[in-house]
């Protein structure tokens, strides 16, 4: 069964459980927002179905509460920041905060990330640069622990699943932005699935012994099952360099279960960033753009009643329809949700429904 959530009062909820398990009010805040916009833009993989896994990295130490971006190295331009395990999503924002100043300081900079807890819906981060009226880039990897997707050519898990996310921004609409998973399709999709009750489609996830499945379960059985990359041999170069760039390049690891950091879920990042007015008032960025989307948009739709979008455009209108009509919370993820909010003493009846 599907319940539909008022998002002011999801959010209101996730702030409440965040400040009972240990974090500072502006912490908690900046948790809800993205977890709850996440759901909003149609990431549920990313929104509040990782509350309850927040919690339990918390309890147990894996996950440090009231952590900031620590400068490690800052070489005017290029810098190398560690999150010494504190949420992902507050070390992220952060560190895309100290990129957007480099950035406008030098024309371009980039930012390495390193030790930051789950950094969320890696999208997030090209939007919040993006706002600020920059061009940007970001490789992820998740070292250790989060390794789920096999190699091309192998059956079983030796990579994590490694986004790539870019953003620009628009001056006649929203930005363009680019989120994708180097793997064919994302963990915590995997979970929403499982919660649903629902099948993988074909060619996406291997079980423990390396035979295709479409049972979710099968992923998370003892002998565990892998994730494809997308693209076959495509996806996996492009996965290689999120392990490199963000991992090896970072000082935080590629994935390998003998890293330091393999006993916890990790992840490092590395964002590029330009500035659009770089290269002078000679490069017309704002109006080429604008073209550019207008001539590909206009292409005659391939089916009846279709249209061509842009990177970005679907988690838009996923948002106006989800602020609207409500969040759709599965049964499995809600139970969950009002499971952490019991434990730690918050009344979850308050929420609103649609």
């Amino acid at each position: 069964m599907m319940r539909r959530v008022a998002p002011r009062s999801l959010h209101a909820l996730v702030r409440e459980i965040f400040e009972a398990a240990g974090s500072e009010a502006d912490e908690a805040e900046s948790l809800a927002e993205h977890l709850v916009t996440a759901n909003l833009v149609g990431h549920d993989s990313h929104g509040i179905v990782r509350v309850s896994k927040y919690i339990q990295w918390a309890a147990r130490g894996d996950v440090v509460p009231n952590r900031h971006a620590r400068p490690v190295t800052d070489r005017g331009a290029a810098m190398l920041v560690d999150g010494d395990f504190g949420y992902g999503q507050v070390i992220a924002k952060e560190a895309m905060d100290l990129l957007a100043n480099r950035t406008r300081q030098h024309g371009f900079a980039l930012v390495a990330l390193r030790n930051a807890a789950h950094i969320g819906r890696v999208g997030a981060w090209p939007e919040q640069l993006a706002a600020a009226g920059l061009i940007s880039v970001h490789f992820v990897n998740t070292s250790g622990f989060g390794i789920l997707v096999a190699p091309h050519g192998g059956s079983d898990r030796r990579m994590s699943a490694n986004p790539i996310a870019a953003g620009a921004p628009r001056s006649d609409g929203p930005p363009i932005v680019l989120d994708m998973a180097t793997s064919i399709i994302a963990e915590g999709k995997i979970q929403m699935m499982r919660n649903k009750g629902e099948p993988l489609p074909e060619g996406m996830v291997l079980d423990g012994h390396g035979i295709p499945t479409r049972d979710p379960a099968a992923f998370y059985a003892d002998l565990p099952g892998a994730i494809l990359p997308f693209g076959a041999h495509k996806g996996y170069g492009l996965s290689v360099f999120c392990e490199l760039l963000a991992g090896s390049l970072s000082g935080g690891s590629a994935s390998n279960p003998s890293n330091p950091t393999a006993g916890r879920l990790v992840n490092n990042m590395l964002s590029f960033a330009v500035d659009p007015d770089l290269f002078g008032s000679g490069v017309d960025f704002a109006g080429d753009t604008a073209r550019f989307v207008e001539w590909i948009t206009g292409s005659p739709p391939s089916q009846p009643g279709g249209e061509v979008l842009i990177p970005g455009e679907i988690e838009a209108k996923t948002r106006e329809r989800r602020e609207r009509d409500g969040i759709p919370v599965d049964d499995t993820t809600w139970n969950q949700l009002e499971s952490s909010a019991r434990k730690l003493g918050v009344a979850s009846s308050g929420c609103e429904m649609k």
